[in-house]
């Protein structure tokens, strides 16, 4: 019977021996079995035993089996301290045998550098890395880290934790002190990622105040400390090593920043310091250091990916070995996506994994520090299976706060001493700056110094206005104090969009980072801003508003619409068209008027003057004068009608002027002096603001709450685009230009362009009131400042003081100016009537011109007809003696015919009349017929002859002619002959 007691009391080492060997033993009879091997690179002995106990209990467990003979190995290794050690061991000990998946944890000593080695061999085969103890941000970067997800979850996740604690105790102001290195620049980007992105909903935000950034291993944190304790925040998140930590509480004692009304919320490694202050907060992480829960979840995550990825897809086998560097295992991408998907139920909680592998949905305590370093639990952050979401709950009466107080710390100190921002913006806010000779600002006005962020300057300004006078009434009734200043940038603020990632984080979603004075709030480079500030959404999510100090709307401002006042203005009263009739009518009247008048019977008649002159009838000249002069209403003195049919057109047409003259005259009254102007725009509905093709420019200030107006307005997209290109810095510069007529339409808040509308009677609001909203006193997010302000400025309401200051500061009486102005008629100026002086004077030089034409043409005319006497005159003269002539030739023909007739010798008579005339030719013997020589041959036989003359051509042309003529005495004949030269002296003019 002994042997067979022994035997039973070793039954549970010997079902522990067969169920090991069962699988060898399967895997030998049939060697079609699906076997899976997992990898194991772990830190202890005790971990290694239980990653084989969990294979073992896998195998028997059908939910994680689709057949029988699917099989699971676990081929595990030690970790080693070397990391090139670890390199090796992976290779030759589980990449050798073929593993799907590679279970690591990290030697405490050795930190995470070896299972960084082998997270970078498996992934470089694609082969799938689970860690269970690894919680640095390095491990999140997929391009380095391509493989491996973890079941625990990141250092920088704590920042989760620290947001829904933040929510919990109400506190919206913190500072954030974390180390230079991934881990700490990565919990920040978390809060600042997170706060933004998953907690929109929540109305009252954790904001930062300020950022402490320190280089690890520190000596002293004195340096920071000190620029604390200016903030206004007294609640500190703190990620540092449990060394760095240690400093820190120590420095931070020696300032008294440990005691009553501070607040410390810390990470896991600095709550193990061995001087955390009493009452500090701190996180821990569930089963932190239960390796065996965390190898059982990776074990059974893996095996559920291995599941449903043989049920959808093949799965083909893993690398063999590491000396293929070519090998590239596609199904071990697929296997590494499927276990990002899983979401099961462990020993750790609910397991699940982010897009980088992380855990998520993993469990925390919420630490309490308490004297003598203990610690106890007051809250935990855990997974809530209704919602499918984390949890907070903290019991608050179980924790002490710093300086052992029951009562939660405000999180904030209250200054008395704030600085405050305005801006430039009649009349809320006048601007002046000090000349040299001045030292103060006066009575009224408040030092608004302006800092110029470009040179460093500081420059002298003062101050004064409706948001002034305001300041002073806040400041008394609530009790602070102020130092004003004026915005850096003269702007208002506007938000951009920035893409920023931090440290191993995925890129995360464009930040908003505004300007202005909006930039300076957020920034928390002031406290307050006192300006005519619009409430709008998109500002509200970044600072606080008080109740609106006034309400008001978005209007449009325009330039009234001057007359059309031309250089033919005085034509406006008639169409074009009636203009073109009444000139045709006077040409067709005059004509037909001297039609009347020419063919009537009784046109032409005696008039009962002396001479018995008969009156010429009328000609078309006079008649077309007579119809311009009843028309214009001039006096007619001659040229009038005589016929009684055309006197009776003319009284027709003396009608038709005086009805014409009469229109003209009550239209040109109404178009010139009782017309008042209207508004070129109905609103912001005006078809020529939404058209975008319409030569109409708009505009508004850049970054204001007018452009963000526009910007949310869907239906208004097409003019945004429209006027974003016009926009100005300022809105004086768009007030300006619209007075100069070089800006159509200037849209801005309903105040300021009310009080420019009353000041400048030129200038006209145009529509209703759109986009209503209010100004309010700008904040900084969470300040304690804003519930005394908001009732505060209520209380002026009621009491009529935002009332009188409308009354001092925007209206200044104008409007009313403006109405009588509206009131009284146009008085007509050189502007109105210029066309008609412009038409005189093209009369008058009209006049001018036409009488120089006549003068010019009358002296041509005068020179002509003399130029005409003097020819008639010669040729009469000519006429005459050709006359004569012909008259002694006659007489000479019938005196020749008579001697003929008598038998006498015919050249008797020539004969001695020749000789009795020229006596000096008579010593040669000459025929009758040569007894006169012609004139052309004696001039020019004279001409050689004479003594006097040179011959302008050769002697030899002219020598045979010369020596024909006998040279005896003077042998020149006379120059004239009397016979044939008459005395025309008297045609010489």
């Amino acid at each position: 019977m002994a042997p067979h007691q022994d035997l039973w009391k070793n039954i549970p080492w010997a079902v522990y021996i067969l169920l090991l060997l069962a699988p060898l033993v399967i895997q030998a009879n049939d060697s079609s079995d699906e076997t899976y091997n997992v990898g194991g690179v772990l830190a202890d002995y005790i971990s290694n035993k239980t990653f084989v106990d969990v294979i073992s209990e896998l195998n028997f467990n059908s939910k994680y089996k689709t057949s029988r003979r699917m099989t699971y190995y676990g081929k595990t290794i030690r970790m080693d301290k070397n990391p090139i050690k670890t390199v090796f061991n992976v290779c030759d000990k589980l990449i050798d045998k073929r593993v799907y998946a590679v279970v690591v944890s990290h030697e405490s000593t050795s930190g995470d550098l070896s299972p960084a080695a082998v997270s970078y061999t498996s992934g470089f085969f694609q082969i799938p890395v689970i860690g269970i103890s690894s919680r640095d941000a390095a491990f999140s970067d997929k391009n380095i880290h391509v493989s491996f997800l973890r079941t625990v979850p990141p250092y920088y996740h704590q920042a989760d934790v620290w947001l829904e604690m933040l929510n919990h105790f109400g506190y919206t102001k913190v500072i954030i002190i974390h180390s230079s290195d991934t881990d700490g620049r990565a919990i920040l980007g978390r809060f600042q990622t997170t706060s933004q992105t998953y907690y929109d909903d929540i109305d009252v935000r954790a904001t930062v105040e300020m950022i402490v950034e320190f280089e690890p291993k520190l000596d002293s944190f004195a340096e920071h400390l000190i620029e604390m304790k200016t903030a206004q925040s007294r609640v500190y998140l703190l990620y540092a090593s449990t060394e760095d930590a240690q400093v820190i509480f120590r420095d931070a004692a020696t300032y008294n920043m440990t005691e009553a009304g501070h607040v410390w919320i810390v990470t896991e490694q600095a709550l193990s310091a061995p001087n955390t202050p009493d009452g500090v907060l701190g996180l821990q992480l569930e089963h932190v250091n239960s390796d065996h829960s965390h190898i059982k979840d990776s074990v059974y995550v893996l095996a559920s990916a291995i599941i449903e990825m043989r049920q959808n897809e093949t799965i083909t086998e893993p690398p063999k070995n590491c000396d293929d560097s070519g090998v590239n295992w596609e199904s071990g991408k697929r296997l590494f996506h499927y276990l990002k998907t899983r979401n099961i139920t462990g020993e750790t909680g609910q397991v699940a994994f982010d897009d980088n592998g992380d855990r998520i949905y993993a469990g925390y305590h919420v630490i309490n520090m308490r004297p003598k370093q203990k610690r106890q639990i007051v809250g935990e952050f855990y997974y809530d299976p209704a919602k499918a979401t984390m949890r907070l709950h903290i019991n608050d009466s179980l924790i002490i706060w710093p300086g052992r107080q029951r009562k939660k710390p405000e999180g904030i100190m209250i200054p008395t001493h704030l600085k405050v921002l305005t801006i430039e913006e009649k009349p809320f806010v006048y601007v002046r700056r000090l000349t040299d000779d001045e030292v103060a600002c006066v009575d009224d006005e408040v030092p608004c110094p302006l800092f110029n962020n470009t040179n460093g300057v500081e420059n002298d300004y003062c101050c004064r206005g409706y948001c002034i006078d305001l300041l002073k009434a806040l400041s008394q009734r609530i009790n602070f104090t102020y130092e004003l200043g004026l915005s850096p940038d003269g702007q208002f603020g506007h938000y951009i969009l920035k893409n920023s990632t931090t440290g191993t984080l995925p890129s995360s979603p464009p930040k908003k980072e505004w300007t202005g004075l909006i930039g300076e709030l957020v920034n928390e480079r002031a406290d307050m801003i006192v300006a005519p500030l619009t409430i709008n959404p998109e500002r509200a999510e970044y600072i606080e508003f008080s109740k609106p100090f006034k309400y008001q709307g978005i209007t449009i401002l325009e330039k009234k619409p001057s007359r059309s006042s031309t250089l033919v203005s005085f034509l406006q009263p008639f169409s074009n068209t009636l203009w073109i009739l009444v000139v045709v009518s006077v040409h067709v009247v005059a004509l037909v008027l001297y039609l009347l008048d020419r063919f009537s019977p009784f046109g032409r008649f005696k008039l009962s003057h002396v001479d018995s002159h008969e009156e010429k009838a009328l000609n078309l000249s006079s008649a077309i004068w007579f119809a311009w002069g009843v028309l214009l209403n001039s006096g007619i003195g001659e040229g009038t009608p005589r016929s009684f049919s055309a006197r009776v057109l003319g009284m027709v047409w003396a009608g038709f002027a005086m009805i014409i003259v009469a229109s003209y005259t009550a239209n040109l009254a109404a178009f010139l002096v009782l017309e008042r102007p209207k508004t070129k725009l109905s609103g912001i509905n005006d078809a020529r603001l939404r058209n975008t093709m319409e030569n109409l420019t708009c505009a508004t200030v850049k970054g204001s709450s007018v452009d963000m107006y526009f910007r949310r307005q869907v239906e208004l997209s097409n003019m945004y685009r429209t006027m974003e290109a016009n926009n100005y810095d300022t809105a004086e510069q768009a007030i300006e230009d619209v007075k100069k007529g070089k800006l159509m339409a200037f849209i801005w808040d309903s105040s300021r362009l009310e009080y420019e509308a009353s000041k400048d009677c030129e200038l006209v609001t145009a529509g209703e009131l759109f986009g209503r909203s209010g100004y309010g006193i700008g904040l900084q997010k969470g300040s304690p400042w804003t519930d005394a302000v908001t009732l505060t400025i209520l209380e002026f309401h009621e009491s009529g003081f935002m009332e009188a200051l409308d009354k001092a500061w925007i209206f200044h009486g104008n409007a009313q100016q403006c109405e009588q102005f509206e009131k009284t008629p146009n008085t007509l100026g050189l502007k109105n009537m210029a066309g008609v002086f412009i038409l005189v004077a093209a009369g008058v030089a009209i006049g001018v011109g036409l009488i120089i034409i006549e003068v010019i043409y009358k002296k041509h005319q005068v020179k002509k007809q003399k130029r005409m006497d003097i020819a008639r005159h010669a040729a009469a003269k000519w006429r005459g003696t050709i006359e004569k002539r012909k008259t002694i030739r006659t007489s000479l023909a019938m005196q020749r015919q008579y001697n003929v007739g008598l038998n006498s010798n015919p050249g008797t008579i020539s004969y001695t009349v020749d000789k009795r005339r020229y006596h000096r030719l008579g010593g040669g013997s000459r025929v009758p017929e040569k007894a006169w020589l012609g004139d052309n041959d004696m001039l020019r036989n004279r001409r050689y002859l004479d003594p006097t003359f040179k011959p302008k051509h050769s002697p030899k042309v002219h020598g045979p002619m010369l020596g024909k003529i006998k040279h005896s005495g003077n042998l020149m004949p006379p120059k004239y002959s009397p016979g044939y030269t008459s005395d025309v002296s008297h045609l010489v003019v």
